[in-house]
């Protein structure tokens, strides 16, 4: 799922930057308290800024995060029937959610994959790439698209920016206790703090930011069985099962690597513990579950 993986890629940057700039500019200092001990209040006040503040920026750079890193290129002025087809859809299922015209792009992959992005529902961009158009009859198209304006319709991104600020919070709280705890029962540092504090910190910080990473992951996989009731609704049921069959015959015939498949619009892994890191449930679960809901 390409705005997932934007978005949190451009997240994780703004952290790491966020506590470079803490620690060159001495902010770091309020977290010691006569320098011996943590004053955890000013901690968790100060992680709590930096944590809403690296989602929320991330949130307003993925639109242009998004056209950069996928090569999109905006319809300004149809020049093609395709294009003509694509515009009209967009804009006609855009005012049956509710929502403003979205910026409408294509973007150059082989794959079938499009997405939603955007700080607000009335100026999101929706972008579908060139293999979906072209392996993909126009009834499935109009169901992933659909399925893309009900994620801006519903809010998604903005949710997901909640979630991810507070797991954010947790993580740049949690690696630097973590890393207090070390520095001085390992290392018996007593005042201030030694390299081994920032090691550990850089280190939990990381591997913290993984596993929090499966709370957004859950978040992407709820919302995607959300999404694509909504694409049926807005282009039919049978469109929205016959397009997320389409993704599955693709899907077999041609198997992302394993570091790539949980990021692919059908999502690609099979199930065990790297099922907590998917960002879409098995296209399987998904089409059952528009059955079931008739």
């Amino acid at each position: 799922m390409k705005r997932i993986l934007l978005f949190l890629a451009t997240n994780l940057a703004i952290m790491l930057v966020l506590g470079v700039v803490i620690s060159v500019f001495g902010l770091g200092n309020v977290l010691n308290k006569s320098g011996t001990g943590l004053d955890l209040t000013s901690l968790l006040i100060l992680s709590a800024v930096v944590g809403m503040t690296g989602s929320f920026i991330s949130l307003a750079l993925s639109k242009t995060m998004a056209i950069h890193g996928t090569g999109a290129q905006i319809i300004k002025a149809p020049s093609n029937p395709t294009e003509v087809w694509l515009v009209d859809t967009v804009s006609r299922q855009a005012r049956d959610a509710g929502i403003g015209m979205p910026d409408v792009a294509i973007f150059p992959s082989p794959e079938m994959n499009a997405f939603a992005t955007g700080m607000n529902k009335n100026s999101a961009l929706v972008a579908v790439s060139t293999g979906l158009l072209q392996n993909m009859d126009r009834s499935q198209a109009e169901a992933v698209l659909g399925h893309e304006i009900t994620h801006v319709a519903n809010g998604d991104m903005i949710t997901l920016t909640l979630i991810q600020g507070v797991v954010n919070t947790f993580v740049f709280f949690l690696s630097r206790v973590i890393g207090h705890v070390i520095d001085r029962a390992v290392f018996k540092v007593e005042r201030g703090h030694g390299p081994a504090y920032w090691i550990t910190v850089f280190i939990a910080q990381m591997v913290l930011g993984i596993l929090a990473s499966m709370i957004v992951m859950w978040f992407s996989r709820y919302r995607e069985f959300k999404a694509d009731a909504g694409g049926a609704k807005l282009a039919g049921t049978n469109k929205m099962i016959s397009a997320l069959e389409r993704l599955k015959q693709g899907h077999q015939q041609v198997e992302l690597p394993d570091q790539l498949a949980a990021f692919g619009i059908s999502g690609g892994i099979k199930g065990g513990m790297t099922k907590l890191f998917m960002s879409h449930p098995p296209l399987e679960e998904r089409i059952a579950a528009l059955q079931k809901q008739g």
